[in-house]
């Protein structure tokens, strides 16, 4: 058994549809499980329907144009509008057309996840389609079927338990026979409502469907050769890299690194699963293994922008302790806001965070009361790990402001501006 997943830059266009196609036409036409993400960047224009219909505007016609660009691609890869697959789509389209006739909101939250879902369900009844045409014999799976979470809406929490008996009974089956074509990011409460994994929680169900399947392996497609030292993008000098541990991709996405999500090593750790990181570009490329050996690691440099700086200061002068600390992490963890730095001092106390203004709006609410806030945007947080020297760590701080500053043997950290 083999877990593929395939991000939306692989599916952006007709184009793409068939190169992915060809690709697992190379594995045989069963035990192969393939997750998709939406198409190209589908879920910022369903973000934007959804904003329109909070806002009162014309969100229909937002989603008018979602549903153009994909009967676009369907005309480019099946040569007609008469196929099929058009009234597939308009059974998803529906779904998201009943919620928008909605006059009574529901919660924000709710509402995104209804709507921003359906991108991996058009995305997948397309794929799968076109796997059909081309000879590739598939079953399409709906994940709400089988994964099965609580009502966290885009934060949602797998059930394992109930989730792990729906593997057994609905997909195992379907895999030994066929491959599986189904969707990442999204799940189903008891209650049949949908919900999302969070962004970029496609490499998460992947990785979930590989655990509970026992998998040989999980191999995400991307459109980089594996993973590098730096993203190319940044770091000109960046160098592939054959295989790292299970921990140092943890640590590497703990950091912020964008190539593995970062609930993605777990499951698959959990039960030894190799994660291949390949290239759709240059499918017969080596790749990287995760959950290999950390021999001779060159500096892994991470950038992970658009941080801000909160400081708190105690309105009373009194000591940040033991309980006070407790209080601030509860106000972070409650709205569900990661430190990715923090700095503790007599009377005040540093955290650096993803800068999420709604998020950060509710932890002033909550700690207002005791704390004078000052917030500073428009951070950027360098992590270089494995560094050689400090001249090393000094050349990529060049022409920046430092802010704050951590440094441990194996690992430095700098909020840069």
């Amino acid at each position: 058994m083999r877990v593929f997943k395939f991000g939306g830059a692989s599916v952006k266009d007709a184009a793409g549809i068939k190169n992915v196609a060809s690709i697992i036409q190379q594995y045989g036409e069963k035990n192969l499980v393939v997750v998709v993400s939406a198409t190209g960047k589908t879920t910022n224009a369903l973000e934007v329907v959804i904003k329109d219909y909070f806002d009162n505007k014309d969100a229909k016609a937002a989603f008018d144009v979602v549903k153009q660009n994909h009967h676009q691609i369907c005309v480019d890869l099946f040569g007609t509008d008469a196929h099929a697959v058009f009234d597939k789509l308009q059974n998803i389209y529906a779904e998201v057309d009943w919620q928008l006739e909605e006059d009574r909101k529901e919660s924000y939250n709710y509402v995104y996840d209804q709507i921003v879902s359906q991108g991996e369900l058009i995305s997948s009844v397309i794929l799968s389609a076109y796997l059909n045409e081309v000879g590739a014999s598939n079953s399409w799976l709906d994940v709400r079927d089988v994964m099965k979470t609580d009502d966290t809406y885009r934060e949602a929490v797998v059930d394992w338990t109930k989730t792990q008996s729906l593997m057994d009974s609905i997909v195992k089956p379907m895999a030994t026979d066929s491959i599986v074509v189904t969707q990442g990011f999204i799940g189903c409460t008891p209650e049949n409502c949908t919900t999302t994994l969070g962004r970029e929680g496609s490499d998460y169900t992947a990785a979930i469907f590989a655990n509970m399947l026992d998998a040989e392996n999980q191999t995400i497609w991307k459109d980089v050769p594996g993973v590098m030292n730096g993203d190319p993008r940044v770091f000109e000098d960046a160098v592939f890299i054959d295989e790292i541990s299970f921990n140092e991709a943890v640590e590497m996405t703990f950091y912020g690194a964008t190539v593995i999500h970062p609930k993605t090593i777990k499951p698959l750790q959990n039960k030894n699963i190799p994660l291949l990181v390949k290239s759709f570009i240059n499918p017969e490329g080596k790749g990287t293994k995760v959950g290999g050996n950390d021999n001779n690691l060159p500096p892994i440099r991470i950038v992970k922008n658009n941080q801000a700086l909160i400081t708190l200061h105690t309105k009373d002068f009194s000591f940040v302790e033991d309980e006070v600390v407790a209080e601030i992490f509860t106000a972070f963890s409650a709205a569900n806001l990661k430190l990715n730095m923090m700095q503790q001092g007599a009377i005040s106390f540093e955290a650096v965070v993803d800068n999420i203004p709604e998020k950060i709006t509710k932890v002033k609410a909550a700690l207002e009361n005791k704390f004078n806030f000052v917030i500073e945007e428009h951070l950027t947080i360098l992590t270089i790990r494995h560094y050689t020297n400090l001249d090393y760590i000094e050349k990529f701080k060049a022409g920046k402001k430092t802010i704050l500053e951590q440094r441990r043997p194996s690992t430095y950290q700098g909020l840069l501006q």
